[in-house]
């Protein structure tokens, strides 16, 4: 049974260090040694100097972001930032100068996104993407919840832990109806997509669909065709078998929601977006990160 211990976890960022076990999943998973990393910082930094179209800070703890995110090779790394830069430069009408007070509103009122307030038995976030019931497009429109996304994705970048053990994607269709599937689409599901596959210095490392009815059939046949191999076999496809989620996460980390042993969620946007908000300065000055000319 793994022990919660949800102290440091719960509505704030763990900024500034990595537990000693995290430095081992890094130095197995990632090739990180002290030596690696400094030898490919060095060359990072030489490469994003000499390609002139594209725009990021290169202070160590940056560009450490994006070598985690391609295993401490520098030249996977350049192209990760090359792609998210072209993403960035296509969606600019979402991403260029989004401010984290943009989205304050919907983010605290509009119970789409969610963090659960501990990590799983792996020490990974685990997001919640609501996409049924809770989720009320008329307020919180598909562009607004990318846009939200977006912001917890940059914000998540933060914490080395998450750099390392990567993050874990809960997409919870519970009453999901036409109004939603409308919302839902294939402009949306390509930009999701391409973001999570090729825009996204962080490693997704499970994505798991539940409590989707049988019209979730049309959004999947809107998802599929979007969809690489590599993602493809970390999305799990639960219904309402939370026997079959607990495979991968825990009873123990997982809210009653999820038939885990913790207390049902009762918190949201409003008790996370203060966290947001105290990293306000690094989430804004990504806003203008990626190409050169917008």
């Amino acid at each position: 049974m793994a022990t919660v211990d949800i102290s440091e976890e719960a509505f704030h960022l763990r900024l500034g260090y990595l537990k000693p076990e995290t430095i081992e999943i890094a130095r197995t998973e990632l090739r990180e040694t002290d030596e690696v990393k400094a030898e490919a910082i060095k060359k990072l930094r030489e490469l994003l100097k000499a390609t002139p179209e594209i725009y990021y800070k290169d202070d160590d703890a940056f560009l450490t972001i994006f070598l985690r995110a391609a295993h401490f090779y520098p030249e996977s790394a350049l192209e990760k930032m090359k792609s998210t830069a072209n993403f960035r430069k296509e969606y600019a009408n979402l991403v260029h100068g989004l401010q984290v007070e943009q989205v304050k509103e919907r983010f605290i009122k509009g119970s789409v996104i969610n963090v659960v307030k501990n990590c799983d038995q792996k020490g990974r976030r685990m997001l919640i993407v609501n996409c049924g019931k809770l989720w009320d497009p008329a307020f919180v429109p598909s562009d607004e919840m990318f846009r939200m996304l977006y912001m917890v994705h940059i914000a998540a970048q933060l914490e080395e832990e998450t750099q390392v053990r990567g993050v874990v994607c809960i997409m919870d269709f519970d009453g999901l109806s036409m109004k939603q599937v409308k919302a839902l689409s294939p402009a949306f599901s390509k930009r999701l997509l391409t973001f999570i596959q090729e825009a996204m210095p962080l490693r997704m490392k499970e994505v798991h669909f539940v409590k989707q009815p049988f019209i979730f059939n049309m959004v999947w046949t809107l998802f599929k065709p979007f969809v690489k191999e590599k993602l493809n076999k970390r999305m799990h496809f639960h219904g309402s078998d939370m026997k079959s989620l607990h495979k991968f996460l825990d009873p123990s980390v997982l809210p009653a929601n999820y038939k885990g042993t913790l207390p049902a969620i009762d918190y949201g946007g409003a008790e996370w977006f203060p966290a947001l908000e105290q990293q306000s300065e690094y989430v804004n000055t990504w806003s203008e990160l990626g190409p050169t000319k917008w």
